[in-house]
């Protein structure tokens, strides 16, 4: 199972807003900086991730982004299924498959698929951040060096 970069920076850009200290604010161009991904990228998954209530944001000369839940609220199996495009493994009508009649092989992925995503309903986000004072010094050292062009979200 590999999940998309979308999904991968979505759940990465959740882990660091919930080391920040409560009321603090960050930028989609500290955490794209943060991970090396382009700002457009960026601004997709953050925009996403807002529309689910995940994170909050505000724009201006003031705002910024935060996580808008509790972590113990943000289940990680849920986060996937939602940032996904698409959960099935395998797309048996590209190219068209002539096998597809008889083919077993889209359930058994389709049966691997739940028993990972069963797996990660079984994480909360908080269960991620067990280690929070490890992660806070870690984005403590990068974020210094990163070269973050700051821009208001629009």
């Amino acid at each position: 199972m590999r999940l998309t970069s979308y999904t991968d920076f979505g759940l990465r850009a959740l882990l660091y807003l919930a080391t920040l200290p409560e009321g603090e604010l960050s930028s989609v161009a500290k955490v794209s900086a943060l991970y090396g991904v382009s700002r457009n990228h960026m601004v997709k998954v953050i925009n996403q991730l807002v529309k689910l209530g995940y994170l909050g944001s505000q724009r201006g000369k003031n705002g910024g982004i935060w996580l808008a839940v509790k972590p113990a609220e943000v289940n990680i199996g849920a986060v996937i299924r939602e940032l996904e495009g698409n959960l099935d493994g395998i797309d048996c009508g590209s190219p068209a498959c002539h096998i597809v009649s008889v083919c077993l092989l889209k359930n058994a992925l389709k049966e691997a698929m739940n028993a990972f995503l069963g797996v990660m309903d079984g994480y909360s986000l908080e269960a991620l951040l067990a280690n929070k004072a490890e992660l806070q010094q870690v984005f403590g050292e990068l974020i210094p060096t990163l070269m973050v062009e700051e821009e208001p979200l629009e």
